[in-house]
């Protein structure tokens, strides 16, 4: 990771994965990569405000080294005192960031899983604190980092994404999947990736169905609802017990994502549109 990334904000708002940041990138300076005070001064721009469920309010703080007390680790510290470790300068960390204040709900229900999962271990195997992460927090990385929340309102859109039939899908059913079907990035690790697109590049999709209606709303007050309605499903442990409860999503085949798919032939691509696992189905 370079010291001192170059900062490049007219980019970002020009690109199709960053739409859900926009709203907090276009009030961060031009002329340099933002600070911890920065983005702490977006949270306090920001209402309601940011918690955790503990109910602290979150604020960014400076990366700890070495060897931490429980309370001090990354997912304890963030649960009990509402402070995220940050690193100055990372892209990584920075998108993290954004992603607290686009989906502060869904944010602090993934803390809480972590947290949770590392505390009961006396209840539960998902415990990290013996070497062995478990399946919670195992799924809850993969969707925190890697995450894209497929929105739909037309079940059979959703069975030909979660069999793998990405031609049909994105080519055959594009007017249908522009209309009642919405692709939200949410792990911070993508929008990194999304800094430099490239072919292979592939999200972990949490489908979540949804009415008609949905797609006729607001972007904030789209964003504002499925904060919520994610919050309400990773609240529930019985959810995301298993990575095979994410879909692949190829991200460069969703319509209006990249110039290169305009075309029918885009997706014969077999490297990157590749077929479903072997009897992977529709749940």
């Amino acid at each position: 990771m370079s010291p001192n990334p170059e900062w490049h904000k007219d980019a970002l708002l020009d690109m199709p994965y960053f739409a859900l940041l926009h709203p907090f990138i276009s009030r961060l300076g031009g002329d340099a990569f933002p600070t911890l005070q920065e983005c702490n001064a977006l949270l306090e721009w920001r209402t309601p405000a940011v918690t955790v469920q503990s109910g602290q309010p979150v604020r960014f703080v400076a990366q700890e080294y070495g060897k931490l007390p429980f309370e001090s680790q990354y997912e304890p510290r963030c649960y009990l005192r509402g402070e995220v470790p940050t690193r100055a300068d990372n892209w990584h960390d920075f998108f993290n960031a954004l992603v607290w204040m686009a989906f502060p709900k869904a944010k602090a229900a993934i803390n809480a899983r972590h947290y949770h999962a590392l505390t009961d271990g006396s209840k539960s195997s998902d415990t990290g604190m013996s070497g062995s992460r478990g399946s919670t927090r195992d799924t809850s990385t993969l969707l925190d980092e890697s995450g894209v929340i497929v929105v739909y309102a037309d079940d059979g859109l959703a069975r030909l994404l979660r069999d793998f039939q990405w031609k049909e899908l994105f080519w055959v059913r594009r007017a249908q999947v522009r209309s009642a079907m919405g692709f939200y990035l949410f792990g911070h690790g993508l929008y990194e990736k999304a800094l430099h697109p490239y072919v292979g590049m592939t999200g972990q999709g949490l489908l979540l169905a949804t009415e008609q209606e949905f797609f006729n709303w607001t972007p904030e007050r789209q964003l504002e609802h499925l904060d919520g309605k994610l919050s309400t499903y990773l609240s529930d442990r019985r959810h995301l017990a298993s990575t095979r409860e994410l879909t692949p999503v190829p991200l460069l085949g969703i319509p209006g994502w990249a110039a290169e798919n305009e075309c029918a032939a885009y997706y014969d691509n077999k490297d990157y549109f590749r077929a479903g696992r072997h009897g992977r189905s529709a749940s």
